[in-house]
């Protein structure tokens, strides 16, 4: 029987139409068998504030108890200013906590970075991969996958109609997979010495 790995995909656009969003649905319909990708819904996170942490809202204990649970992250990511949005930060902010308890901890992640621009959010894609770093999410280096002109990508109800990206996303997914079993394959070497 074939391992599932569970990974939680996490957008960091709240717009309905959000190319980003497109994107990681394609994603989960061209994701190898061993990948069952489900979407995080970061929307209603209330802003990371240490003072909360004495009453922890529910949706902040939410997110870190779906994030634990998962066996890898997926990231897609708009591009805000040369950055990763508000509320993909905060979401990272949020899960990073406990600090020495963090949700993120060790999960091996991919990031994406989608935008109507030529440059596919460059920007954001490595302001992200700070991030991740900190969190210690081991993060896919290669394929880098930066998607541009993403305006042109989809038809009116929101589905890939480019070939060429749709080849390159099962290509990058691929080796996703490949990325997420061999950091599980390290994770039990550490616990099973």
């Amino acid at each position: 029987m074939m391992t599932k790995y569970k990974i939680a995909v996490i957008v960091g656009s709240l717009r309905k139409e959000s190319f980003n969003l497109k994107t990681a649905k394609a994603l989960m319909e061209l994701a190898p068998e061993s990948l069952s990708l489900e979407l995080v819904d970061i929307a209603g996170l209330p802003m990371y504030n240490e003072d909360l942490e004495e009453t922890t809202p529910k949706e902040w204990l939410a997110l870190r108890k779906e994030i634990k649970a998962v066996d890898g992250l997926l990231f897609l990511t708009p591009e805000y200013n040369r950055s990763i949005t508000g509320v993909l930060k905060n979401a990272i902010d949020v899960g990073s906590r406990p600090y020495g308890k963090g949700a993120w901890d060790g999960k091996p992640g991919a990031v994406i970075s989608v935008s109507p621009g030529n440059i596919g959010g460059f920007g954001a894609n490595h302001h992200l991969r700070q991030s991740l770093i900190f969190v210690n999410v081991p993060t896919m280096a290669q394929p880098e996958a930066y998607i541009g002109g993403a305006a042109d990508l989809f038809d009116d109800k929101g589905k890939l109609t480019n070939d060429s990206t749709r080849d390159f996303l099962k290509e990058f997914m691929e080796a996703f997979e490949k990325w997420v079993i061999t950091n599980a394959k390290k994770q039990q070497k550490m616990f099973n010495f």
